[in-house]
């Protein structure tokens, strides 16, 4: 029997749909708009298609939505200086810088210069401590789409065996810190494994949730699960062309092998990528409702 698909775009759809109601009302009510403010360096094709569907989403919601591009050798003191002017910016409610930046730009001192209540990617280290303590504004949008994911689809997490493949500060960090709260959404017991992990099997086996964020294509195989495991792929690796000319992605799991051992598993693509667009566009309105107290 297969698995049953998690659709990422259906449930983006739904939240989106929330989101736009939220916006409505903040407007009609509050005579406020979310502002949303994102700033890229240079033309790195994968970053100005990321920003570009961010803002697209952040229009169709009817936010106040700016767009900042920088040539790529721009100064790193005009960059932070640009950061601060949209840190008090009353209209601007959350500032996503575009990563990565060019080699002679810091991205920690810029990260670092964010104002943590604007700070939609959730990456500033106030609020990973606030992560870390359970008392987070803004949760990381990636791992927040993951979450959203398996509450949306009935998936029990309350008790159950996490194992989270991948160790990174945008993923594999804190959707664990988030899982293992005692919250709703969360409360499970949780296992990180990584590069330096021993018999990385032993330890996926035992999965009832299973989220990989590897970075390596196919990387978990149907002897690595047991039977019934949800599967939550994050990773996003092209391997060739179609005969269109477009690009041929897959994800860090064997999705053709696991869909017919698993119990739930998330497609590449289609699966966890279009819910982090979404997750921000969320963050932006919580930093918006803050401000008006609501």
């Amino acid at each position: 029997m297969s698995a049953r698909i998690i659709s990422g775009t259906e449930i983006a759809s739904q939240i989106r749909e929330e989101i736009g109601k939220e916006v409505a009302e903040m407007k009609a009510r509050h005579d406020i708009e979310p502002g949303l403010v994102t700033i890229i360096v240079g033309k790195n094709p994968a970053s100005v298609s990321y920003v570009t569907a961010k803002q697209k989403t952040a229009k169709e919601l009817g936010f106040y939505s700016v767009q900042e591009d920088m040539p790529e050798d721009v100064s790193e003191k005009a960059l932070l200086d640009m950061i601060d002017r949209y840190n008090n910016d009353p209209k601007i409610h959350g500032i996503l810088v575009q990563l990565p930046l060019p080699g002679h730009i810091n991205e920690t001192k810029v990260i670092y210069s964010l104002n943590p209540d604007k700070d939609v990617d959730g990456f500033h280290p106030v609020n990973v401590g606030r992560l870390m303590i359970g008392e987070a504004r803004f949760y990381p949008c990636t791992p927040y789409g993951i979450q959203q994911m398996l509450m949306r689809s009935n998936i029990k997490i309350d008790g159950a065996e996490v194992v989270v493949v991948g160790r990174s500060n945008i993923v594999g960090k804190p959707i664990a810190m988030m899982l293992v709260q005692k919250s709703v959404g969360a409360n499970a017991t949780v296992t990180m494994c990584h590069t330096g992990t021993r018999d990385l099997a032993f330890h996926t086996k035992r999965a009832d949730i299973l989220i990989v964020a590897a970075g390596r294509p196919k990387a978990i195989t149907a002897d690595m699960v047991k039977e019934g495991v949800v599967v939550i792929d994050v990773g996003v690796n092209r391997i060739g062309m179609t005969p269109e000319g477009k690009a041929k992605l897959c994800g860090d799991v064997d999705f053709d092998a696991l869909k017919d051992k698993a119990s739930a598993i998330t497609p590449v693509p289609g699966g966890v990528g279009p819910m982090t667009i979404t997750m921000l566009m969320l963050n932006t309105v919580k930093a918006a409702k803050s401000v008006i107290g609501v």
